[in-house]
């Protein structure tokens, strides 16, 4: 088997047949398998993937158990020689998967892949980053990363000088579409379990990196992303998830005493950020935006 295909579900009607539709119109000259992992949905998910696609291997949780655990049940699954985690609000574009599959046969030193992402009116959505430092906190809880994101300063980590033009080695694409090669998770080790939710993806290219291996942005793949379709449903508890998830991988990696320090400093601010962006995120409910 060359390509196994990870879908995790949470609640996800609204966006999985239009995935799975794109991912088997988008096949190569590649074997491939196509494995949904659904995290316990309430709604129709699970017997739309199971009554109209049969040729799909369905994992069916009880309840949720996390984006990373899910993850793993499906790579553990998967027979490929390659593996992409892919989003249920995803669209795979043409021949995206024969070009992604293409580049990392042609580079074997490649461990990670990522496409370009684009927004649903086909406008490039933002999805790599440079791995977080100290001061991306700071940065970030000042606002000086969103007023001035073509910084090489305070704009770093968003990387909002990035041209998403250019085939380029990147730190870390958007965990929304991963490819990611079966040697390299063999010697890097799966998702980390304790990032149920967020930067798991980060923790993983980290460790990619660390390992040797190179990761790459291939512009050419295409996938349409309807971000943050799921974590919409629970936009608050995701924000104070997404901040605990940015300090317990300072904490993972920045283990010095020194940076134990500093990590217990930037407490404060993390926790004040979450505040600012749920109160944003408040006032734009009144504002009437979504």
């Amino acid at each position: 088997m060359d390509l196994s295909i990870i879908v995790v579900t949470w609640n996800s009607q609204e966006f999985i047949q239009n995935c799975l539709d794109s991912i088997f119109l988008s096949q190569g000259n590649f074997s491939s398998e196509v494995i949904v992992v659904d995290n316990g949905s309430s709604d129709e998910t699970a017997k739309i993937v199971e009554e109209l696609y049969p040729q799909v291997n369905l994992i069916q949780n009880k309840k949720n158990l996390g984006y990373a655990k899910a993850n793993n049940q499906g790579i553990e699954e998967a027979r490929g020689e390659y593996i992409l985690l892919l989003n249920p609000d995803t669209q795979v574009l043409e021949d995206a998967l024969s070009l992604m599959y293409e580049f990392v046969e042609e580079h074997p030193d490649v461990g990670a892949l990522g496409p370009k992402l684009l927004n649903p009116d086909k406008t490039v959505q933002a999805s790599c980053r440079e791995f977080p430092v100290f001061s991306t906190l700071i940065w970030e809880f000042f606002g000086l990363s969103w007023f001035f994101p073509r910084s090489r300063v305070f704009g770093r980590w968003r990387m909002g000088y990035f041209d998403f033009d250019k085939q380029r080695e990147v730190d870390q694409p958007m965990g929304s579409c991963l490819m990611l090669r079966r040697a390299t998770l063999e010697d890097v080790g799966i998702l980390d379990e304790n990032f149920a939710m967020f930067f798991n993806d980060v923790d993983l290219c980290f460790r990619i990196k660390k390992g040797g291996w190179k990761i790459s942005f291939y512009p050419q793949a295409k996938v349409i992303h309807y971000k943050g379709a799921s974590t919409r449903k629970a936009k608050v508890r995701m924000i104070w998830l997404s901040h605990l998830a940015f300090h317990k991988f300072f904490k993972k990696h920045k283990a010095s005493l020194a940076n134990r320090l500093l990590l217990f400093l930037f407490l404060i601010p993390l926790v004040l950020s979450a505040w600012v962006r749920i109160l944003v995120f408040h006032l734009g409910k009144l504002a009437g935006r979504p």
